[in-house]
């Protein structure tokens, strides 16, 4: 029985509970998103998209074509929802937040002739101009 519950409070498995948890609550948001918003918003502007009505018959088989693209027009709805509400604003966030500073400069501006010479020099390479001893 120890054994056991050691592997129940091991952390792969607390972390992989946590993680279907909250991808089940996730998806039920992503549908209540796509149910309550953005299929009215299609209606709205096409009509109620039903093709459930669409089949055809071959050899006494029916085949539901239009429940087929009922689940085609859900899935294209629920991935177009969570590319643009979900992925892009985190993506956006991660890429703001790896940002790095910007690195300490390896080169200055000689105050006489203004070219690009190395921190660090004590006459510019350009116009020989004696420089002021780096800080």
């Amino acid at each position: 029985m120890n054994d056991f519950k050691q592997f129940l409070l091991r952390g792969n498995v607390v972390d992989l509970a946590v993680g279907i948890v909250v991808g089940v609550a996730f998806g039920a948001l992503v549908t209540a998103f796509v149910k309550d918003f953005i299929t009215p918003l299609i209606a709205a502007l096409v009509g109620k998209p039903d093709f459930s009505a669409i089949q055809f018959t071959i050899n006494g088989s029916v085949f539901g074509l239009g429940d087929f693209l009922n689940s085609l027009l859900s899935f294209v709805l629920v991935a177009t929802a969570v590319f643009f509400f979900v992925v892009k604003p985190i993506n956006y966030l991660m890429a703001r937040a790896r940002k790095e500073p910007p690195a300490d400069p390896t080169t200055m501006k000689c105050p006489d002739c203004l070219s690009e010479i190395p921190i660090g020099a004590r006459r510019c390479a350009f116009c020989t101009a004696p420089l002021a001893k780096p800080a």
